[in-house]
């Protein structure tokens, strides 16, 4: 076969496409990396039916459009990718190769939270594909509980809140880390408006969306940021009602959930596209009426876990985020208890802390969100709290 513009030919003169162009890889969380590229516009003699990516270590994926997920990588083994175009009659030559990716396991923070009537400013960290007791991170800039969490694959947020500082006071700040490298947090910007929003933020890779809270009274206001760069948060829209008191929150690469809060229908179920602005949409309902939930998920699936409404509930729903409809039952936690905080890996939902029963909960659980069951042991928080807030560097949205 001889080779044009890329591609192969041939005896009968039928060709293969020309190879990707601005091939990049990104991500290498818990072994799954991301490859974007711009396909070829030289497509051969027919359409382009797939792409396809290879690894340096010999692990590859397959789309049908940018990006490529390759999975399987060995954690801590850099890897290089190239792309491909496939049409009918063949696949095209390689794309240059990419930068090269470390996989790593992906981390989670919990922030903040309330032990007692102590307002806390301490973050635990934790490795999300081991079980184990949580670990000191740092600190955030002041005492907080209810925050909301957000994150990029380097990037942790922390924003809003109810301030203990002093005489407590409804917060506007938003505050970040370097989720890779232990710290105190450090100034990003401001919320469009001052609110308590425990676990009603989720993200992107590149936007930290927030949405509804307490502002003292309960408000429906979305708002957003560019997590990479510090500034102050843009308005996104509005939920369909005005709702506080723990709207659980996920997300896909495209897509954002939040699920229950208090004010309005509690059940309700709505969502967002991340990468535009707008209000919420309906997506469903919940299977019951359900305050001071945690969200977490991967890339396909949302969880919902805990609940206040007519008592403490250890329930746990989930959802399929690229469709709409109602969640459906997923397990029990080990233990009954409201706003606790939540985090979240390509393959696992840590819920951590709470309030149960008996009072503040340092109990960290945890599901395999592919499947459904009930929750499993994890480890200890470094305190019992409730109120806390919760991000990673692998969660569904990356």
């Amino acid at each position: 076969m001889a080779r044009r513009n890329g591609g192969f030919v041939g005896q009968d003169g039928l060709d293969a496409p020309d190879p990707p162009t601005g091939v990049a890889a990104s991500g290498g969380t818990d072994g799954v990396a991301s490859i974007s590229f711009t396909a070829p516009t030289d497509t051969g003699t027919s359409a382009i039916t797939a792409f396809s990516a290879v690894s340096s270590t010999g692990f590859g994926g397959t789309s049908t459009s940018s990006p490529i997920s390759v999975t399987g990588l060995t954690l801590g083994t850099a890897a290089t990718f190239r792309a491909y175009a496939v049409n009918a009659y063949g696949t095209s030559a390689a794309s240059d190769v990419t930068s090269a990716v470390t996989p790593a396991a992906s981390r989670g923070v919990f922030g903040g939270g309330l032990a007692g009537t102590t307002y806390l400013d301490v973050m635990d960290f934790i490795t999300i594909a081991t079980t184990g007791n949580a670990t000191d991170f740092g600190n955030l800039t002041s005492g907080m509980r209810e925050t909301a969490g957000a994150a990029s694959s380097t990037r942790g947020i922390f924003a809003g809140g109810y301030n203990g500082s002093g005489s407590p006071v409804t917060s506007n700040v938003i505050q970040f880390i370097t989720i890779a490298s232990a710290g105190n947090a450090t100034d990003f910007g401001n919320l469009s408006v001052a609110r308590r929003l425990h676990s009603s933020g989720t993200s992107s890779s590149t936007r930290g969306v927030f949405g509804g809270g307490s502002a003292p009274s309960a408000s429906d206001v979305i708002d957003y940021i560019t997590i990479a760069s510090a500034g102050n948060a843009t308005d996104f829209g509005n939920l369909d009602a005005a709702k506080e008191n723990g709207i659980g929150a996920a997300a896909s690469p495209t897509r954002a959930i939040f699920a229950g809060g208090q004010g309005g229908d509690s059940n309700v179920i709505q969502y967002i596209t991340i990468a535009s602005t707008g209000n919420a949409t309906d997506f469903g309902d919940l299977q019951s009426n359900r305050i001071s939930v945690t969200g977490g998920g991967s890339s396909t699936r949302a969880v919902f876990g805990g609940n206040e409404s007519g008592g403490i509930s250890d329930i746990m729903d989930y959802v399929t985020i690229a469709t709409t409809g109602n969640g459906s039952d997923f397990g029990n936690l080990s233990v009954a208890r409201n706003a606790a905080g939540g985090t979240s890996s390509s393959t696992r939902f840590v819920i951590g802390g709470g309030n149960s029963s008996g009072g503040d909960s340092d109990v960290m659980d945890y599901v395999t969100t592919a499947t459904t069951g009930n929750a499993a042991d994890f480890g200890n928080l470094s305190a019992e709290k409730e109120q806390l807030s919760g991000c990673s560097n692998g969660h569904g949205g990356l």
